[in-house]
């Protein structure tokens, strides 16, 4: 049985995963084997995304100091594992859907993403949402599309203007 001390310290680590975190995914693990759950954790590590197993009361004490996470304690019931997530705020919902496809397991809960909360018939939608660099490549391609059409129009133009500037002044000599 852990002590007071130690049960101190984890929620000390909760709470700073938490402020730490732009997303928080909770997931059902029920019924993953060992193997399965260290395949899960990894594909998470690769993905830049912590995963842990806290006691739910462990993580409401830290929910509690920080604040604004009232939406997900309904969900903190049987055995949950967590996702901390930075910069890719939909990569969790991907890795969960793909492993769920492979294993039928685990069950997503809940999400709270940048603030806003997602429930268990959310994940599609979680794991359908564009990743950072996506984002700044659309909006890339699309700042760079009008300074491009401006380049082209300004050329095509030039040139015939040149061209007829040209032809004028042949005629002007004859």
């Amino acid at each position: 049985m852990p002590t007071l001390a130690e049960k101190k310290a984890v929620v000390e680590e909760i709470t700073e995963n938490l402020n730490n975190a732009d997303a928080l995914y909770i997931a059902n693990y029920k019924g993953l084997s060992v193997s399965e759950i260290n395949e899960l954790r990894t594909k998470f590590r690769n993905q830049s995304v912590r995963f842990r197993v806290y006691k739910n009361t462990l993580i409401k004490r830290a929910m509690d100091e920080v604040g604004g996470f009232e939406e997900l304690y309904p969900h903190l019931e049987n055995q949950n594992g967590f996702a901390f997530v930075n910069e890719e705020l939909a990569a969790p919902a991907k890795i969960l859907k793909e492993f769920y496809k492979e294993h039928n397991k685990p069950q997503f809960v809940a999400a709270l993403v940048e603030g806003d909360y997602y429930k268990e018939d959310q994940l599609d939608t979680l794991a359908s949402m564009k990743s950072k660099n996506e984002v700044i490549g659309d909006i890339m391609g699309l700042l760079m599309s009008p300074v491009n059409n401006v380049i082209n129009a300004l050329q095509s133009p030039g040139r015939t203007i040149a061209g007829a500037v040209k032809t004028i002044a042949e005629k002007d000599e004859q």
